[in-house]
């Protein structure tokens, strides 16, 4: 019942104030990714490391993130959705062409696009060079785009099938929880190792 409530609360949310209501989904459920790959850097950290605690700026950080990213997110699954219809009419069955090609034009297209901004809103929001920057995308993202094609074709394929519109983005923020945990650990060790290499050139 409860659920049902949430549900009802969530699409009258969707249907008058779309872009804050995707806002809010998508950074909340971002900022729970950044959490849990937090606590799971702290739990299986080596014993002769000292445990870094939480860091609240970088939480804030990806919920930034998801509220930036969610509402265009939301207009490119609308525009899939035109582009792409999986039925002609109502009647007829799925067109297993169509959600291919659907899913193939969020892979091709926006994952690359998401990546670059993920990226790209890490690095200013965390004050870092231009060089440093440009090292975040010479380290990461060849990697983290490679693993993103292994995994999310077939979530989406489930999203873009299954999902109703006003659904597709919490159901992909709520798998992207573990996308979030993926990135943010990425991210964090990169850190880790610009301010290693900053600390060095200036003891030098």
């Amino acid at each position: 019942m409860a659920t049902l409530t949430i549900a009802r609360a969530y699409q009258h949310a969707y249907h008058t104030h779309p872009n804050y209501t995707l806002a809010v989904t998508g950074g909340t459920l971002n900022a729970l990714g950044d959490i849990v790959a937090q606590v799971s850097q702290n739990i299986f950290v080596k014993d002769h490391e000292p445990r870094p605690g939480w860091d609240p700026a970088r939480t804030l950080r990806f919920f930034c993130l998801g509220s930036g990213m969610s509402p265009l997110l939301g207009r490119w699954n609308l525009f899939l959705e035109r582009r792409f219809p999986l039925r002609a009419w109502r009647i007829q069955p799925i067109s297993f062409r169509a959600l291919s090609k659907r899913v193939a034009a969020d892979q091709l297209i926006m994952a690359p696009i998401g990546l670059a901004m993920f990226i790209g809103s890490m690095g200013v929001m965390e004050c870092r060079s231009l060089r440093q920057i440009h090292e975040k995308y010479a380290d990461m993202f060849a990697p983290a785009l490679l693993t993103n094609w292994k995994v999310w074709p077939i979530a989406q394929m489930i999203n873009f099938r299954y999902m109703p519109l006003p659904y597709r983005i919490p159901f992909q923020s709520t798998c992207g929880v573990f996308w979030t945990l993926y990135l943010s650990i990425l991210n964090a060790k990169e850190d880790e190792r610009q301010d290693r290499e900053a600390l060095q050139a200036t003891v030098r």
